[in-house]
C-alpha cells in the first residue's frame, strides 16, 4: 500500500455523523465512480467518488455502501459491497480487497460481494420509507459530465418509484467541511510533501529550463514520498503566462527575467494540499516583481486575520478585495479617478484581482462546503489572493492552507516553515 492504512475510526466517525442527520426509517446508497475509458481498451487511472471515500476509506472501483440505521437487524445497518476477485482478475489486474481487508479499512463488519445489481436488496430497501442518494452538488460542477451517482440515482428511482427521495449531498457538504483530527493530519502530510517538492524545484530552476521540467521535479519528489501525485493539474506559468488563471500547458521555455507562478498540490492518501508560490527564474526578484509580490503577501496576511468561524465567505471576499484596492493604489495600478468612475463597486480592483480569495479544501481541492452559511471551526480553506498585470506580463498569486479556529487559525504551511517571503525564496534559490 502506498500510504499507511488510515485509522478506520475516521470513517466510523464520518458515518456516525451522517446517519445522525438522516430522517427516521430511511436508507442511503452510495456508489463508486466509473472507470472511465481513455481510448480503445485503455482506462483512465481510477479515482474514487469523494463521498464514498469519506464514508469508507475504500478506494476500489465497483464498491457500494448501504446505510440503514433503523434496519431491524444490526448487520443490515451498514453493508459494504466490493468486487469478488478471481484468478483471472488477479492475473490481469492484481490485488482486490478481501472481505477482511475491506472491513479493516472501513470499520464495517458486513462486507458482501458486489453482484452488480441492487435487486437482491429489494426487501431491505422496501423496508425504508425514503432513500438518500448522493449527487455532485459542488457549485462548480459541470452538468455535462456523466457520472455513476447520477446514473445510479436514475436506476434506483426506476426500480423504486414510490419511495421518497432525499439529497445526501446537502448533508455531506456540511459534514465534509469540518475536519476530524485524523483528516487534518493527512492534509498536514500532503503539505509537508509539497514543501519537499518546492525546495527541490527552487534549487533546480534557472533561465533556459522549460516549464514542464519544473513540473517533472515536483512530481518526482511527490511520488518519491508516497503521494499519489498532483491533487489537480499543476500550473507552472512563467512570464506573461502567469496572468492566465488556469494555465496548464506548461510548455514554455523560461526567460532570464521571468517570474514563475507555481500553483499545485499533493494528493496523499486521497487528501489534498493546494499551494501557490512565485519564484524568479534567475534567483532574484526585480524591484517591481518584489513590490507586487509583497503587496499580495500583505493581502494574504490581512486575510488570515479575518477568516474566522462565524464569518460569511462572501462578506470576507469583499473585505479582502477592499484591502487589495489599497495595495493596487500603492502600486500605481489604479487611482482615485478610476474608483470615482467605476460603474460598479470594486470594478477597478477586479481588473487585477478577478477571483475569490478562499475555497474549501479536503478530499477534493475545491471541496464540499456551504458558501452561503457562516464558517465554522475546524473547516479547512485556502487563502490565495493574486495580482495579474497583463500590460507588464506579471502574475503573482500566493496560497496557503488554513484550518479555522476560534482562538488562532492554524496555517498548515507555516507549520512546516514553507518559504513564502521574497527573502526566503531568494535564499533557497542561491
Amino acid at each position: 500500500m502506498r500510504y499507511s492504512q488510515i485509522d478506520n475510526q475516521l470513517f466510523v466517525h464520518n458515518r456516525k455523523r451522517f446517519v445522525e442527520k438522516m430522517e427516521p426509517n430511511s436508507i442511503a446508497i452510495f456508489h463508486s465512480n466509473y472507470q472511465y475509458v481513455l481510448n480503445g481498451d485503455a482506462l483512465h487511472k481510477f479515482h474514487q467518488n469523494s463521498d464514498l471515500y469519506w464514508l469508507t476509506g475504500v478506494a476500489q472501483e465497483n464498491t457500494v455502501l448501504i446505510l440503514f440505521p433503523d434496519a431491524p437487524q444490526n448487520d443490515w445497518k451498514e453493508i459494504l459491497l466490493v468486487t469478488e476477485t478471481s484468478d483471472q482478475i488477479a492475473t490481469w489486474e492484481g490485488y482486490k480487497l478481501t472481505k477482511q481487508h475491506a472491513s479493516d479499512i472501513s470499520g464495517i463488519e458486513n462486507i458482501r460481494w458486489n453482484k452488480g445489481s441492487l435487486s437482491s436488496f429489494r426487501a431491505l430497501i422496501n423496508m425504508a420509507e425514503s432513500i438518500y442518494l448522493p449527487l455532485n452538488e459542488n457549485d462548480r460542477f459541470s452538468t455535462n459530465s456523466p457520472y455513476k451517482s447520477m446514473d445510479a440515482a436514475h436506476e434506483i428511482m426506476r426500480l423504486f418509484p414510490l419511495h421518497q427521495y432525499k439529497r445526501a449531498g446537502q448533508i455531506l457538504q456540511r459534514l465534509r467541511a469540518i475536519k476530524h483530527p485524523i483528516e487534518l493530519d493527512l492534509h498536514r502530510k500532503a503539505v509537508a510533501i509539497s514543501k519537499l517538492g518546492f525546495e527541490r524545484l527552487m534549487k533546480f530552476t534557472k533561465p533556459g529550463k522549460w516549464e514542464f521540467e519544473l513540473e517533472a521535479e515536483l512530481i518526482h519528489e511527490y511520488l518519491n514520498n508516497r503521494a499519489f501525485g498532483f491533487s489537480f493539474e499543476p500550473i507552472i506559468a512563467s512570464g506573461s503566462s502567469a496572468v492566465i488563471l488556469h494555465y496548464v500547458d506548461n510548455d514554455k521555455q523560461i526567460g532570464e527575467g521571468d517570474l514563475i507562478l507555481l500553483d499545485n498540490g499533493v494528493n496523499y492518501a486521497n487528501f489534498a494540499s493546494d499551494m501557490t508560490r512565485c519564484i524568479p527564474a534567475n534567483g532574484r526578484f526585480s524591484a517591481r516583481q518584489k513590490e507586487v509580490y509583497d503587496a499580495v503577501l500583505n493581502v494574504m496576511n490581512y486575510a488570515k486575520t479575518i477568516l474566522k468561524p462565524g464569518e460569511m465567505l462572501m462578506d470576507y471576499h469583499k473585505k479582502v478585495q477592499f484591502e487589495m484596492q489599497n495595495q493596487l493604489i500603492d502600486l500605481g495600478l489604479i487611482s482615485q479617478t478610476d474608483l470615482d468612475n467605476q460603474k460598479e463597486e470594486l470594478a477597478a480592483t477586479k481588473k487585477y484581482f478577478m477571483h475569490g480569495t478562499s475555497h474549501f479544501l479536503g478530499i477534493d481541492v475545491h471541496d464540499s462546503g456551504m458558501r452561503y452559511e457562516p464558517l465554522e471551526e475546524n473547516m479547512l480553506l485556502t487563502i490565495e489572493p493574486g495580482i495579474y498585470i497583463k500590460e507588464e506580463g506579471i502574475g503573482v498569486r500566493i496560497e496557503n492552507n488554513i484550518c479555522l479556529k476560534h482562538a488562532e487559525n492554524i496555517d498548515l504551511m507555516d507549520e512546516v516553515n514553507m518559504p513564502i517571503t521574497t527573502e526566503e525564496i531568494e535564499q533557497n534559490m542561491r
